[in-house]
């Protein structure tokens, strides 16, 4: 039909690129609605806003550890002695129209941009939408965080200023304590002693072209991947583990999703234009001999200088090298640990459920209630050593001992995590047992009724069928089986006792989670014993 034929420009663009079978196909792609899944998506405009107003710095930075005398208009710093990157970002900040505005909205995105991915992160491992057939994009979000972190680390450096300076010092100590190639990896880093001449340079070069290059590979294939598996989604009405309920991508995602770029957007300059963020111009430039009193890093380094803080001092020698524990434990054994386990788990769970099932429909946290506490102890183990990054500031503001809160938080990091696992499994167990009453018995009414003889009893009113589908749309859990440690021919097993590790971690993992309850309510004597109500 004549009606339908494309333009002259387009049409020929789509003979050689075939671009109209491929939007036909992708632009109605399904989209679920939920309040959560807008998470990643603050993660991604938080990245794009990265790049714009990284451009903009890109064109006034100087990358340079040149020295300078600065004649700039921030008079308190005027003839100071200055490398040409602090001079740089005090240009921006006082000398370029919108300088320091740009300056702020980059800080708060990047800020933002860790924050955005490490709260999407958590609701994917609470869910469980890690699981099959998306542990691939769990371990590319994970890398992901971990290239933010190091992104953002990078470029809180790059103005050579005091506070920054300080952290490349602690930076330093922590590659020097690396055995036998530590010292070489710290002239490589800083091309020579410390401050060296070079680091600035190399530093925006991996800041401003590896790292982003590298942040952009793994998002187009984080999305190619979500739209490859489709997206998951919480249990409702209608919704199973084959098809996907929510709204097209075109029109109506493109448009929500465009406004809320907008929204995020808005947020993040109304936050760099009212709330000030890294202040270069009030510690000066970076000098090896001066430390600025009670220097924070950003956020997210926090929870590793509370490590090294953490760590009382002990050292030990052999052959002639020194093996400092005190910063090798804290900073370089402790944290890969505690990421590659954070990065393994899908494929530990898997292990020890046997569960090898697609799954695209979400868990209710409370509905896997060990995992949830494994969450639960993850975020205590980080949170008690984040807080302790700040040890000093807290004994300053509350008046305390030092040595009390290092202590406490030493106690903390050890007893904290199965504790907060403990009272979080119970805590989504006895929800879980909650849903089960409500499901079974419905609402309380607060009606009183009294029976022949004389039995006092609340009447309940059923609760709606939506309601109770998303109560009971969970899978049974499955203990795996025991094995005979034996073949039919009385030969022991290979890996029996492996098997029996793993069943053991299979019961515990699935203890006292409630039985499966489907809301067409196929247990008769489950709701037999309700009928009163």
């Amino acid at each position: 039909m004549a009606g339908t034929e494309l333009p002259a420009p387009v049409a020929w663009l789509d003979d050689r690129t075939g671009l109209s079978k491929l939007g036909k196909k992708n632009l109605r792609k399904v989209f679920p609605d939920q309040w959560s899944f807008m998470l990643g998506e603050i993660a991604l405009y938080s990245f794009i806003i990265l790049l714009l107003t990284g451009v903009f710095l890109t064109l006034w930075f100087k990358p340079s550890m040149a020295e300078v005398e600065y004649q700039g208009s921030y008079s308190l710093l005027k003839g100071l002695h200055m490398s040409e990157a602090y001079e740089s970002a005090l240009t921006i900040s006082f000398d370029i129209r919108g300088g320091l505005l740009m300056r702020q909205i980059h800080h708060w995105a990047a800020v933002l941009f860790v924050a955005a991915m490490s709260v999407h992160l958590l609701r994917v491992f609470f869910t469980g939408a890690f699981r099959k057939p998306r542990e691939l994009n769990w371990l590319i979000g994970i890398a992901m965080l971990f290239l933010g972190v190091v992104e953002g680390f990078i470029g809180y450096g790059l103005p050579d200023d005091l506070l920054s300076g300080t952290g490349l010092r602690i930076t330093e100590g922590l590659v020097l304590a690396s055995p036998v190639i530590g010292t070489w990896l710290s002239f490589f880093i800083f091309g020579g002693e410390f401050p060296g001449d070079d680091f600035v340079s190399r530093f925006f070069t991996v800041h401003v072209l590896l790292i982003p290059g590298l942040l952009l590979a793994l998002i187009t294939v984080h999305l190619m991947l979500v739209v490859y598996h489709k997206h998951t989604q919480f249990p409702g009405p209608g919704r199973t583990e084959k098809n996907v309920v929510g709204f097209p991508l075109l029109p109506v995602y493109a448009a929500k999703a465009g406004g809320f770029f907008f929204v995020v957007f808005g947020v993040t300059a109304v936050m760099g234009a009212l709330l000030q963020i890294n202040p270069v111009w009030l510690y000066g430039p970076y000098n090896p001999a001066e430390v600025t009193a009670g220097s924070q890093p950003d956020w997210y380094m926090g929870w590793l200088d509370g490590a090294v803080r953490l760590m009382p001092g002990f050292e030990s020698h052999f052959w002639g090298v020194t093996l400092s524990w005190n910063i090798l434990l804290p900073a370089l054994i402790v944290p890969p640990l505690f990421i590659l386990l954070v990065a393994l788990y899908p494929f530990i769970e898997r292990w020890i459920t046997g569960d090898k099932r697609e799954h695209h429909l979400l868990d209710r946290p409370r509905n896997v209630p060990t995992r949830t506490g494994i969450g639960a102890a993850f975020i205590t183990f980080y949170g008690v050593l984040w807080l302790n990054s700040g040890n000093d500031l807290i004994a300053t503001h509350f008046h305390s001992s030092i040595n009390t809160i290092t202590w406490i938080c030493r106690i903390l990091v050890i007893f904290g995590p199965p504790i907060a696992f403990w009272i979080t499994r119970r805590i989504a167990i006895s929800l879980q047992r909650a849903d089960r009453e409500r499901l079974l018995h419905g609402l309380e009414t607060g009606v009183i009724m009294r029976s022949p003889d004389g039995e006092y009893t609340e009447r309940h009113a059923p609760i709606s069928k939506y309601e109770a589908y998303a109560l009971s749309a969970r899978a049974q859990d499955v203990v795996l089986d025991e094995e005979p440690d034996t073949d039919p021919n009385g030969v022991a097993r290979p890996g029996r006792r492996l098997h029996r590790l793993r069943r053991a971690l299979s019961r515990f993992y699935f203890a006292d989670t409630t039985p499966e309850l489907t809301a067409s309510a196929d247990s008769p004597k489950q709701l037999k014993s309700a009928d009163h109500r």
